[in-house]
């Protein structure tokens, strides 16, 4: 870059040094030693078409007609530099002196291409190799360049600038440009304003450099910008130049006017969510940019809609951009980013159906980042956390938080959350709750506020769609809940079992147990559960059913015995069904099932009486016999066993006397 400022320079040095010989020599000559020592020093072609014109009074100058710089030899966007004219005054006393000292510099119209090409080579190095030209290389030891001048005031109007990057394909255009530069020491700061339009976003800049010699020999020195775009503002305050760091200093920046500025940048304006710049995004700190065009913030503070944030990062250029950060924030709202709110922000449980505005990632495209957290709060709409620390990675609009350890619900929470704007969107995240307050999660998840307890919850679920009612109808996953010492308000289940009466429900009503737990899955929407287990000092209760997270209704039955006994038995069982939805719960006691239940309980108890008096006519049918026949019954011996061996025994008997008899015969 310094070959072209020199360049340039040397264009108008030498149209100084010949208006000193513009008394003698005619002006087309002095006009064409002009053009053949500018070819010869850059190996492109000057053309000036028309009359160079001198002027004596009251300013010593010289104006000219059209003029154009041809362009490198490889290049095909025609010129590099073309104006309608030049306008050059002199101070003629400084002249006198040996000073140049230009009053007036002004391009009218100037047209400038400036090109990298597919080989690296750069149009604005002329004459050298690199360059593909052909040639001098201008130097500090061309005449004229590097001699002390100064220059009050330079003017372009109706300028455009064009930068042409063939290894990258990217094309950049200023367009519309008013600017006024000064030059008052050659030595000494230098000043510049400028509007233009760059990708059609207006914009308007001033700046300052503390010496313009260092600053054109690409030295580093002191330099100050303030840029504005639309409502945005940047000022820069520190040290600039073009060769090492392009700039380092400090920063300050209100950025609420993200369209101008990403206009500027070439990028689509992000829609930013909601707590993260959708309204407010400010920037404060220390900066340092590179020519490879990296960013690093240092210190820096940074404000969105209201939240404050410590930062210190680095931003990569790159195919996809990326930006690495610590971050330290206190209470930080990413409730927009993980889908919206949870049901409170619907109108709880009174609510009718789940929030249908459509969910905008838009934002997570727009670079990379990894990024280490640590916030005094994190509310993401359906969770709400304390303290946190965590590493959040956004990798091509998909954004992972891995969460170590974070305080909530008077608890801790590990895990992770995943929300994915690839395509659409999706949500995803496998969490544990410890020792959490369930009553204060159910109230952010979905306006549910009936059931209070302490205790842990495992919970897995993934969803997607494009709004917070269409991922609760397509929400899939698992869990498990086990609570100590809670309440399930607005019914009392004892009080319904005891007296048959649906009517305890409502403000004042409750449940208290000792312990509950349960497991359950989802699938398209659906919680299912078929263990829950409650179980206190007068009741224990036994749980199936499903509840409709979509639809935000229940179908749920509840098997209680009021006034148990230690083993579980020995009071009143019924069931208890729920249905209707959350905002109108019904409650109904299975009095069919009560009824099917004492049915088989008499029945059982008559079929007992019934088999009992049976026995009792068989054992006394059986006594009548043995007593007609004379038979004594052993115990476990039955009548026929009994008679049997009788008269096994008789005949016995009988042929022993037979035998004695025959025997005493003898």
């Amino acid at each position: 870059m310094r070959w072209l400022v020199r360049s340039v320079f040397a264009l108008i040095l030498l149209v100084v040094l010949a208006v000193g010989a513009l008394f003698a020599i005619p002006t087309e000559k002095i006009a064409g030693v002009a053009v053949s020592q500018f070819n010869a020093l850059t190996g492109r072609e000057l053309v000036i078409s028309g009359a160079v014109r001198p002027s004596f009074y009251p300013t010593l100058g010289v104006q000219t007609g059209p003029i154009s710089v041809s362009n490198a030899d490889w290049s095909s966007e025609g010129p590099m530099l073309s104006a309608q004219g030049l306008s050059i005054g002199l101070d003629l006393q400084a002249l006198i002196a040996g000073e140049v000292k230009i009053t007036t510099l002004q391009a009218i119209d100037p047209k400038i291409v400036l090109e990298r090409s597919a080989k690296g080579q750069e149009n604005w190095v002329f004459g050298a190799p690199a360059s593909g030209g052909s040639g001098g290389t201008i130097s500090t030891q061309t005449p004229g360049v590097g001699s002390s001048y100064s220059l009050d005031q330079a003017m372009i109007s109706g300028g455009e600038v064009t930068f042409i990057d063939h290894a990258a394909g990217s094309k950049i255009v200023l367009s519309q440009i008013k600017a006024a530069a000064a030059v008052p020491s050659y030595t000494g700061p230098a000043s510049f304003e400028i509007a233009a339009q760059m990708n059609g976003q207006s914009f308007q800049a001033k700046g300052r450099v503390d010496g313009f010699q260092d600053f054109l020999d690409g030295k580093v020195g002191g330099a100050v910008l303030d840029l504005s775009a639309g409502a945005a503002q940047i000022g820069f305050q520190g040290r600039a130049g073009w060769a090492g760091p392009v700039a380092e200093g400090n920063l300050q920046a209100d950025l609420a006017d993200l369209r101008a500025i990403s206009a500027l940048a070439g990028l689509a304006a992000p829609q930013m969510p909601a707590g993260l710049g959708q309204r407010e995004v400010q920037l404060a700190g220390a900066v340092t940019l590179t020519q490879a065009g990296s960013a690093h913030l240092r210190g820096g503070s940074v404000v969105l809609d209201g939240t404050k944030l410590s930062v210190d990062a680095d931003y990569t250029p790159g195919m996809r951009a990326k930006i690495s950060a610590k971050v330290v924030a206190g209470a930080l709202n990413l409730a927009s980013v993980s889908g919206g709110a949870g049901g409170g922000a619907g109108g709880g449980a009174q609510a009718q159906g789940w929030p249908q505005d459509r969910i905008d990632l838009s934002a997570l495209s727009v670079l990379d980042a990894d990024i280490s957290l640590s916030a005094q709060g994190l509310d993401l709409g359906m969770v709400k956390l304390g303290a946190v620390q965590a590493v959040v990675r956004l990798d091509n609009a998909r954004l992972v938080m891995d969460v170590a350890e974070a305080a909530g619900y008077g608890g801790t929470i590990a895990g992770n959350l995943v929300v994915n704007g690839r395509k659409g969107v999706s949500v995803a995240g496998d969490l544990a709750f410890r020792g959490m307050d369930l009553q204060a999660l159910l109230r952010d998840f979905g306006g549910y506020e009936r059931l209070v307890g302490t205790g842990d919850l495992k919970l897995k679920f993934l969803s997607s769609g494009n709004s917070v009612d269409a991922i609760m109808h397509k929400m899939s996953g698992s869990g498990a809940l086990s609570l100590t010492r809670g309440q399930v308000l607005g019914l009392d289940i004892g009080g319904m079992l005891r007296r048959l009466d649906t009517s305890y429900v409502g403000a004042g009503q409750k449940t208290v147990f000792d312990a509950l737990t349960a497991s359950f899955a989802i699938k398209d929407g659906v919680l299912r559960n078929d263990d829950l287990l409650l179980a206190s000092s007068d009741l224990t209760a036994r749980g199936v059913g499903e509840v409709d997270l979509g639809a935000r209704s229940q179908s749920y039955r509840i098997k209680a015995t009021a006034l148990a006994g230690a083993d579980g038995s020995g009071g009143l069982t019924a069931p208890l069904l729920i249905s209707g939805t959350w905002a109108n719960p019904k409650f109904a006691l299975d009095l069919q099932a009560i009824a099917d239940e004492k049915l088989a309980e008499q029945k059982a108890k008559l079929q007992a009486q019934l088999e009992a008096k049976k026995a009792e006519l068989e054992a006394r049918a059986r006594a009548e016999v043995a007593k007609k026949l004379g038979v004594t019954q052993a115990e476990g011996e039955s009548l026929q066993e009994a008679a049997k061996r009788a008269a096994e025994q008789a005949l016995q008997d009988q042929a022993t006397k037979a035998l004695g008899k025959l025997l005493g015969g003898n």
